[in-house]
């Protein structure tokens, strides 16, 4: 569904959320059949244009930063314009790498900050 007062797509299949922010674990990207990750300097998002629903992803995520969009909890909620915008601006990534850490060392609130910091830089 595309939300004309946000100018995105809202209608999302799955959504990374604030536990990624700061690991960044690549384990997810590989078993994406459609290529649908794209990796920022801190995190990864999935454009939900290219996004099938497949749910490979999910069980992947050793942080458990990927929810369904009917399964999201509302503190997340920033993630899907975060994830909707940034997905058209970073790269595509397709291959696991390092994480940069095990877990994001942020709070939910840091990570919404620095996602949405993210996401107004690309505005300017």
């Amino acid at each position: 569904m595309y939300n004309t007062l946000l100018g995105i797509n809202t209608s999302m299949s799955f959504v990374i959320g604030s536990p990624c922010v700061g690991c960044k674990d690549t384990k997810c990207v590989e078993v994406c059949p459609v290529d649908c990750f794209y990796e920022g300097p801190d995190m990864l998002v999935i454009n939900p244009d290219e996004c099938i629903d497949c749910a490979l992803c999910e069980p992947e995520c050793p942080v458990d930063a990927i929810w369904s969009d009917d399964e999201l909890p509302p503190e997340q909620i920033p993630f899907i314009e975060i994830n909707t915008r940034m997905a058209d601006i970073w790269p595509n990534i397709t291959e696991t790498k390092e994480p940069m850490a095990h877990a994001s060392p942020y709070s939910l609130e840091e990570a919404i900050v620095i996602g949405e910091k993210h996401v107004e830089d690309e505005e300017q």
